[in-house]
This record gives C-alpha cells, sequence and structure tokens, in this order.
C-alpha cells in the first residue's frame, strides 16, 4: 500500500469518528433536554395535585399577637 492510500485512509477515518462523536453529543444533549422537561412536567404535576386534594391548605394564614 502507498503512502498517499495510506494517508486518505488514514483521515476519512478520523473525519468517520469525528462526525460519529458529533452525532453522538447530540443525541446526549437531547436526551437530557427531554430529561429536565420531564421533571419540570412531574413536578407540576405533583403541585397540580397537592392543589386538587387540599385547595385550601396554605391559602390562609390567622395570626394572633
Amino acid at each position: 500500500m502507498d503512502i498517499a492510500a495510506m494517508s486518505t485512509m488514514l483521515t476519512q477515518g478520523k473525519i468517520i469518528q469525528q462526525a460519529n462523536l458529533s452525532v453522538m453529543k447530540m443525541a446526549m444533549n437531547s436526551a437530557e433536554n427531554s430529561g429536565q422537561m420531564i421533571k419540570e412536567l412531574a413536578d407540576n404535576n405533583v403541585k397540580m395535585m397537592e392543589l386538587s386534594v387540599n385547595p385550601h391548605v396554605g391559602s390562609n394564614f390567622d395570626m394572633k399577637l
């Protein structure tokens, strides 16, 4: 195998590796964003459920001095 062909193969291998790494980073970012959105939805649902079960709790505060 000559030097030029070997150099081309190594360069193509590096490009493929960089492309794979870039796609993996995008997938990880997407998964992280999805996880954050699911957590926010779950937190909101818990608050909504608490209010629907006990809507009067925490709405008034009576204090005497």
